[in-house]
């Protein structure tokens, strides 16, 4: 029996008892079939289904699909033979795939796929022409694991515009329709959510396709945090116009397309310290009191528990932040009514009254939490300086807390980039941020983090992204940070628009539109205040002889000679005479 002989046999059913029981891990059945359609006889070429589709099925068939059946360009006879077929390929499979783009339409609530040959020139030619989304639940039905249907089909469709209604009430929607799967394990996803459109991209692929090749068959990801990344990245992309949305639900164990690749790891030593440890920092990365709350229900004593009751004390210093606000806000809408209605005086001194001790508990409210941050701050600092005097853990102890984590029992908070990529979306959404949500937290993010804190009146540190941050901004519910608009611009809800003046007006200095004033002629001196002489009669000058006399006469103008044959006077307006603009010296000639 201890002969070497019996000794390989034994290593050889040992061996092969392991295979046994490995094999059911790497046995599944995938199959998937691919729709694109493109080439619509009556309606204008879509660009990309056909490219997405191609694109799905390499990245399918890479992941080691067993079955990848895919078409392109079906009337709707062939449509429904491929789903019958598939039906066939998915009746013994764990997981069945169907990708479909193209056009997609949605009447009275229901949704449909729209082959190639289709006409639609009536609503009720859906009908007959088209296949509604239900006849592809029914032929994955059979999956047992996993139903995935995704459609890349909410793009603005001419159909529906173009087609005539036989029922006025009948409705036809944007896009798809909402849907609530009714058989277990099954998951939809629309590349927009229901009632609004994608867009088809300008390259090869849509934005959703390509982060679905990105994504969707990484290995060991659970299919949901798949699509968790997809929705991040379409957004990103659409500049926030185009929301992926998934519909559905499964069951607590992860359910990855691709299995994770086994790592060989030796066997770690249990340690307590780092147990509580894994979980402190799980629970810290969900950052909600249940987490903390289920934490110390476990590890009730010891230095991480201690750090748990201060993160709790800061969770409650916020909510009673938040209640004093709102107790404040409705204080002062309530003095501002009694004082715009004119109540009695007693009313608005108590109302008033109120509202200053609302508040003040509101300041204080603030100033706690305040102080619990920098609580809570200073114990991650300490423990952090604690757990790298003691070291960190070894490697084999690091893949367990990682082996340890289930996606369906936790929520894991965002990692480093993710967090500050979202702290800076959240800043662009209150208006402190016009740079792009990259997850480099660079200078423009600090500076953007100042100009919160300066008008939200918080003090968060600017050099870094926390959780802190995202909590208090995400609490702001409109623009924190003003508009500020270049010269000739001027602030227009969340944008700066071209300030146009009308005719015969400029814009000056301070960003105003002016009238322009006309050109006055100027007055001369000459013109005013010379006095007019009367030309000498012919009769007068022929009588008498002009004489030199050697007088002058001199006004404002100057001085100059009296004429021969004239004498000197002075003469007023209200006398007469031909001295023009009050009185003076004139020369009198006869």
């Amino acid at each position: 029996m201890n002969s070497p002989g019996y000794s390989r046999l034994r290593r050889f059913f040992l061996a092969a008892a392991l295979l046994l029981v490995c094999q059911p891990a790497f046995a599944e059945k995938r199959v998937a079939l691919v729709l694109g359609n493109s080439a619509y006889q009556n309606a204008a070429r879509l660009t990309n289904p056909v490219n997405d589709g191609a694109t799905i099925a390499a990245t399918l068939k890479a992941a080691g699909f067993e079955v990848v059946d895919s078409r392109h360009d079906l009337p709707a006879a062939e449509t429904r033979r491929a789903l019958r077929d598939f039906a066939d390929r998915a009746r013994d499979s764990d997981i069945a795939v169907v990708y479909y783009a193209g056009h997609g339409l949605e009447v009275d609530g229901t949704n449909y796929l729209i082959p190639v040959d289709a006409k639609l020139e009536r609503d009720t030619d859906v009908f007959d022409e088209a296949l509604s989304l239900d006849r592809v639940l029914v032929a994955i039905e059979p999956a047992k694991r996993l139903r995935l249907v995704i459609l890349d089909a909410c793009r603005d469709n001419p159909f529906s515009r173009n087609m005539k209604r036989t029922v006025a009430s009948r409705a036809i929607g944007q896009g798809l329709a909402k849907i609530e799967p009714t058989s277990p394990n099954m998951l939809i996803a629309y590349s927009a959510k229901a009632g609004s459109t994608a867009a088809d991209g300008d390259g090869k692929n849509s934005p959703f396709t390509m982060a679905l090749a990105k994504h969707l068959t990484t290995p060991g990801l659970d299919v949901r945090r798949a699509f968790g990344f997809i929705r991040d990245d379409v957004l990103k992309n659409t500049s926030n116009r185009q929301e992926p949305f998934v519909y559905g639900s499964l069951g607590g164990e992860d359910v990855p397309l691709v299995p994770a690749k086994p790592v060989a790891a030796p066997a770690p030593v249990p340690n307590p310290q780092a147990e509580a440890r894994r979980d402190y920092e799980l629970a810290l990365q969900i950052g909600n009191k249940d987490a903390l709350n289920a934490f110390l229900v476990q590890y009730p004593e010891g230095f991480y528990a201690s750090l748990a009751r201060i993160q709790l004390a800061k969770f409650a210093a916020e909510e009673a932040r938040v209640a004093a606000t709102e107790k404040a806000r409705l204080a002062e809408q309530e003095r501002a009514r009694l004082a715009a209605e004119g109540a009695q005086k007693t009313q608005q001194v108590k109302a008033e009254a109120d509202a200053k001790a609302a508040e003040q508990a509101r300041i204080a409210a603030e100033k706690a939490k305040q102080v619990a941050q920098e609580q809570a701050a200073e114990a991650e600092r300490n423990r952090a300086a604690t757990e790298k005097t003691a070291g960190t853990p070894p490697a084999a102890e690091k893949a367990q807390a990682d082996k340890g984590t289930n996606l369906a029992s936790l929520n894991a908070g965002p990692a480093s980039a993710d967090l500050t990529k979202s702290v800076q979306t959240e800043l662009r959404r209150v208006g402190c941020l016009t740079a792009t949500a990259d997850g480099d937290w660079n200078a423009a993010s600090q500076r953007s983090m100042a100009l919160f804190n300066r008008y939200a009146r918080t003090k968060f540190d600017v050099k870094l992204a926390s959780l802190d941050a995202l909590d208090a901004i995400k609490l702001k519910s409109s623009r924190v940070c003003p508009l500020v608009c270049e010269h000739g611009f001027k602030a227009d809800g969340d944008r700066c628009s071209k300030i146009a003046c009308a005719e015969g007006s400029f814009l000056n200095d301070d960003n105003e539109c002016e009238k322009r004033r006309a050109n006055k002629p100027a007055a001369r001196r000459d013109d005013t205040e010379r006095p007019l002489r009367a030309a000498p009669r012919p009769e007068a000058s022929a009588a008498k002889p002009r004489s030199s006399s050697g007088q002058v006469v001199c006004d404002s103008v100057g001085c100059r000679p009296v004429a021969s044959g004239c004498h000197i006077e002075f003469r007023t307006t209200a006398q007469g005479g031909p001295y023009e603009g009050g009185g003076g010296n004139v020369q009198i000639c006869r």
